[in-house]
């Protein structure tokens, strides 16, 4: 990618979702991997189409992380889709920085997909969102710059992150108000009880 400008764009269910599973574990660093493709004739942006929770327990561990990728992957290959990045929400509500974690991952999914991002929750604006009109997503956008360090986008003009249906934040308002958080299903959810949906099929229909 090298620096180049891209646009990334966020359909409404993707977005919700990640937003929801971090209310869900307030207290906890939660993660998540997002699904799309590379779109336009010029290459110049990347569809982002769904994303599915990861976990929101020691996010570190190896085995568990790999076995969810690996089901993701197969999954959404039949649909022509890919992984294109990573989002994470840290733990303390205060904490605005990525992290090595985050970058780590990050830096393992840019190795399969080179127009990868990572997305970061950023809580201060999810929690004034009730106050305003907003339209922006509440989430920093990182992509890797020419030296390989993700660095955040918009500070020189370049990468962009926009939400592809205007309203998602008035839906993740609604969402949010009845609390609809409390049904997504994360692969730690999975692991514990394979009858739960990762995919999270019912709930965003």
């Amino acid at each position: 990618m090298g620096g180049g400008e891209l646009r990334y764009e966020l359909s409404q269910n993707a977005y919700i979702k990640l937003v929801l599973h971090s209310l869900k574990h307030r207290t906890s660093s939660v993660n998540g991997v997002l699904i799309g493709r590379a779109s336009s004739q010029n290459g110049d942006a990347v569809e982002i189409t769904d994303t599915v929770p990861l976990f929101h327990n020691q996010l570190g561990l190896l085995p568990p992380l790999e076995i969810s990728l690996i089901m993701i992957e197969e999954y959404y290959a039949a649909q022509g889709l890919v992984i294109v990045g990573y989002f994470h929400a840290n733990e303390r509500f205060d904490d605005t920085g990525l992290g090595n974690l985050a970058k780590n991952i990050g830096d393992h999914i840019y190795r399969y997909f080179p127009q990868a991002a990572i997305l970061l929750l950023d809580n201060k604006k999810l929690e004034s969102l009730p106050k305003g009109k907003d339209r922006s997503p509440v989430m920093q956008l990182y992509t890797r710059d020419a030296s390989k360090n993700w660095k955040l986008a918009g500070s020189d003009g370049g990468s962009s992150l926009i939400m592809k249906e205007p309203a998602a934040n008035t839906v993740l308002l609604d969402y949010i108000s009845s609390e609809k958080w409390q049904d997504v299903v994360d692969f730690d959810d999975h692991l514990d009880d394979i009858t739960k949906d990762w995919l999270n099929v019912e709930h965003f229909k």
